[in-house]
């Protein structure tokens, strides 16, 4: 992988074993054609394709960061593909999400991480609390931690509900500066000692091309499911410019969290 460029495999998907419930957007476990398993995040769910963007950019962010991630990949799903399943909700969903999804790796035997449990260290504490402050994740709580231990390895999993910004596109400008306030009940704050450090080096390291490279691989046709006439390009570049900009003004959010650390401890 050179600097700014980054791959995304395309697979076809062969095989839907089973719905994962526990998640709101009805995931499943489902087989593809080069012999994987992967958790699939349907187009078609409640949240569309917006859900699949913030994890895309989230968790290709997090990798570049050097955050163990699962290996995503593009699920593709015929037309044809679920017509014999008998849950009519599931085939509801299955004849919605024709054509590209989100597919990522299945971890096998993995746990979910409990963070009474295991310590993390805190420098990997302090830059998922960094990353989920700058990506406005709501979504890594106690109550729902988003990360697996696997192999002895905290994992991350599922960005979708990252960039909340894009929910009401119109005030991306001003949501960009805004101070994350949830951050207050991230699972790894206390254990964040190390922001101020993190901040300086993810300033260095995410630099326009990096994430304009990230943000090139959304599929367009993730970008024309809703009523706005903007083009996919046009859409790219106001994702690329709140990052940008929420990037330039890091010290925002940064702020917020240590103020929200300091009055947990």
């Amino acid at each position: 992988m050179s600097e700014t460029t980054f791959e995304i495999r395309l697979v076809q998907v062969i095989r839907y074993i089973t719905p994962l419930r526990e998640g709101g957007s009805l995931p499943a476990i489902a087989e593809a054609d080069d012999g994987f398993m992967y958790v699939v995040k349907f187009r078609g769910a409640g949240q569309g394709t917006k859900a699949l963007i913030a994890d895309l950019i989230g968790a290709e962010i997090a990798r570049l960061a050097g955050l163990k991630v699962p290996e995503l990949v593009f699920a593709q799903l015929d037309e044809a593909f679920g017509r014999t399943e008998p849950d009519e909700e599931i085939q509801d969903l299955l004849r919605a999400s024709t054509g590209i999804n989100l597919g990522v790796h299945f971890l096998s035997g993995s746990i979910t991480f409990d963070a009474a449990v295991t310590k993390v260290n805190e420098a990997t504490a302090s830059l998922i609390v960094w990353l989920d402050a700058f990506l406005t994740n709501v979504d890594r709580t106690v109550r729902n931690t988003n990360m697996l231990s696997w192999h002895k390895e905290l994992w991350l999993i599922d960005f979708g509900a990252a960039l909340y910004f894009h929910h009401s596109w119109d005030n991306w400008q001003e949501q960009a500066l805004k101070p994350f306030v949830q951050i207050k009940d991230h699972v790894l704050l206390v254990q964040a000692t190390a922001l101020d450090e993190v901040d300086i080096a993810m300033r260095q390291l995410l630099t326009p091309q990096k994430l304009a490279a990230i943000i090139e691989l959304i599929p367009d046709t993730w970008l024309l499911n809703d009523d706005s006439t903007e083009t996919p390009e046009a859409k790219k570049a106001v994702y690329l410019n709140f990052l940008i900009n929420r990037l330039t003004a890091s010290a925002i959010f940064v702020n917020e969290a240590k103020h929200a650390r300091e009055a947990l401890i």
